[in-house]
């Protein structure tokens, strides 16, 4: 498979329409949060669906320097995953997401019924438990919500988009569902993958 975007390169940086988190005047502060345009072609023979996840690699393990004044996150620190964004059952005659269409905005307490491609089911990302402990935003964050990585964090962060071809129509999946589910029930229904990202950060000194 191929897959390319319309609203970012490969490897270069994603625009900030395209993220939760951006600089302001007065700091920092949420973004317009669409989702980027996504489109794939050369698609396996028995292709039955096609699954989705957003996932940045680059998260830091130790909570407690985000965001903490005088502090920088060193680029080596040990890094985690972030889920943005999981859908799964996307019909096999679908090549397209088009920019905006499943995300447009930051919504507190999370997306309940987010867009999306027909048919599609679209899980929880990781702001789930990043904003558990916040009144204000507290919830179920379904669908894409894109980066909004520390400011003070030296290293760059990757978003990767990456979309599987299954050789199943629908994934047995509980109601709630998170991107380590969705890869335990995709093991074994794997007829091919591809990976695009783009880069972010809120860091005036981060290059790249």
């Amino acid at each position: 498979m191929q897959i390319r975007s319309n609203s970012f390169q490969h490897r270069e940086r994603l625009p900030a329409e395209f993220a939760a988190g951006q600089a302001t005047a007065d700091g920092f502060g949420f973004a317009p949060n669409r989702n980027p345009h996504l489109a794939w072609d050369d698609v396996p023979a028995g292709t039955k669906s096609f699954a989705l996840l957003c996932i940045d690699p680059d998260v830091p393990t130790v909570a407690e320097m985000v965001g903490k004044e005088g502090v920088q996150i060193p680029a080596d620190q040990p890094r985690a995953d972030f889920t943005h964004w999981v859908v799964v059952d996307i019909p096999a005659s679908v090549r397209e997401i088009a920019a905006g269409s499943c995300s447009d905005g930051v919504v507190a307490h999370g997306k309940q019924d987010p867009a999306g491609p027909p048919g599609a089911r679209q899980g929880l990302n990781d702001y789930t438990g990043w904003f558990a402990g916040d009144p204000s935003l507290s919830g179920d964050w379904h669908g894409y919500d894109g980066p909004f990585p520390p400011p003070n964090d030296l290293r760059l962060h990757r978003y990767f988009f990456r979309l599987y071809a299954l050789g199943v129509e629908r994934l047995q999946l509980p109601e709630r569902f998170t991107a380590k589910d969705v890869q335990r029930a995709m093991h074994g229904h794997v007829l091919d993958e591809v990976a695009i990202y783009g880069t972010y950060s809120l860091n005036p000194s981060v290059k790249g």
